[in-house]
């Protein structure tokens, strides 16, 4: 083989491995990354899987602040309230200040891990009105509404129509 095309098949050969070991890096790093979204239902039964029961995954957690359930050390920045799918309801601790739209009756994202039978939250998210949720808890709720056999809320006529 001529030695410039040696140097070229040695030049190309380096470029594809180089390629490959940083795509395997990314990979990694987007791997670890990933929060993959659950209801309380879903962990409570152990269809999330068992590293998320455990608290080892980090992991998304949706549904609707239950009704009541808020409260607040005084004192403290520490809240706890709880997350009810419509199937279950779990516990929730967040330490930090919560978002201005955060009330009960409404979605509610938040991430974090599990420790023993409590969420504990590092970051929460509400939603902006009540017409809004993220498509993953969206189709969840309906799930749960579906298998509960709640009604849907009938739309409101547009303006100006009888």
């Amino acid at each position: 083989m001529h030695p410039t095309r040696k140097r070229r098949l040695i030049l190309i050969l380096a470029l594809l491995a180089a390629a490959g070991i940083a795509t395997a890096l990314i990979a990694m790093a987007l791997q670890r990354n990933v929060a993959y979204l659950y209801t309380p239902h879903e962990i409570l039964n152990g269809s999330a899987g068992p590293h998320v029961s455990n608290g080892d995954a980090r992991f998304r957690l949706g549904g609707m602040v239950a009704k009541g359930s808020f409260k607040r050390a005084v004192g403290s920045m520490e809240a706890h309230f709880e997350v009810d799918d419509g199937d279950a309801r779990l516990p929730v601790v967040y330490t930090g200040i919560l978002p201005d739209l955060f009330r009960e009756n409404q979605s509610v994202v938040a991430t974090g891990r599990m420790r023993g039978k409590v969420f504990v939250a590092e970051e929460v998210l509400a939603k902006h009105d009540e017409t809004y949720m993220p498509k993953e808890v969206a189709d969840k709720m309906a799930q749960a509404h579906k298998k509960h056999q709640v009604q849907d809320a009938q739309p409101a006529p547009a303006a100006g129509t009888p």
